[in-house]
């Protein structure tokens, strides 16, 4: 039992997940610092998806598999350091940075956050066959571009409506945000369901098992670090503002177009 915990590839590489987080929460708790939280688990995404890929058979569809991770994680982690450090905080982080238990707590759990989240993309390095890129291919390769688009061109234009002077305590409600309350998240679940459903083209038995992926991500997103604590936080911003009121009422949480 112990040699296969300690032999077995896909668990190493959660070790290596997780050990990288603990080296980061050690200078974190020293310097008392979240600065470099988003960006060390960016890192560890490309550091782990990269060594799973260098023991793969590099095949064009491990490659293509490991260049859209490389890509999102580079984007996003670059967009978050460069908002963390214009900002000069992480208002996540305002108690836990003055305690060393809640900071190893968040940095674990940032470890094994992105390990569940590489799982698929794990288990198809690790696979040995190589069957033929077909349509299962090229439906999860299009929602990650969908995906990524959403995010990106989201992202970038909360991030002009912010740096418009004249936008100052103001909430945005135009571009995709017209149509969704959270357009970056609904386009962060849709890539790691393309991720998913491309990696699952050489997956066989318990291997399905893996949409745990993608669903741990929408859960997190919808339930427990996304989605709830924003919206918590400009209710008690905007909510006596009669626009504001008007938005969320006529606006989806999620989903473009689609209210529930």
């Amino acid at each position: 039992m112990l040699d296969f915990l300690w032999n077995n590839g896909i668990l190493r590489l959660l070790y290596t997940s997780v050990g990288i987080q603990w080296i980061g929460c050690a200078a974190a708790v020293f310097f008392k610092t979240e600065k470099f939280y988003d960006l060390t688990g960016s890192a560890t995404f490309i550091l782990v998806s990269h060594l799973a890929y260098e023991s793969s058979l590099m095949t064009r569809r491990q490659s293509v598999q490991g260049w859209l991770v490389f890509g999102w994680a580079c984007r996003l982690g670059s967009f978050l350091f460069l908002r963390i450090m214009k900002d000069g905080e992480d208002k996540r982080f305002d108690k836990a940075k003055e305690s060393p238990a809640i900071m190893f707590k968040f940095w674990t759990l940032q470890g094994i956050w992105v390990f569940i989240t590489l799982l698929p993309t794990l288990l198809l390095n690790s696979e040995r066959r190589n069957p033929p890129i077909g349509t299962r291919d090229y439906i999860g390769w299009g929602l990650w571009t969908l995906g990524f688009i959403l995010e990106v061109v989201a992202d970038a234009q909360k991030s002009m409506f912010k740096n418009n002077p004249e936008n100052k305590g103001k909430f945005i409600s135009s571009g995709l945000w017209s149509v969704s309350r959270h357009p970056n998240y609904f386009g962060e679940m849709v890539l790691w369901f393309g991720l998913y459903i491309s990696s699952s083209s050489v997956f066989s038995g318990l291997q399905y098992l893996s949409v745990l992926s993608p669903i741990f991500v929408s859960f997190l997103i919808s339930k427990l670090s996304g989605i709830p604590l924003l919206e918590a936080a400009a209710l008690k911003k905007w909510g006596d503002n009669p626009a504001y009121k008007h938005y969320i009422e006529n606006t989806p949480v999620l989903i473009p177009f689609i209210k529930t």
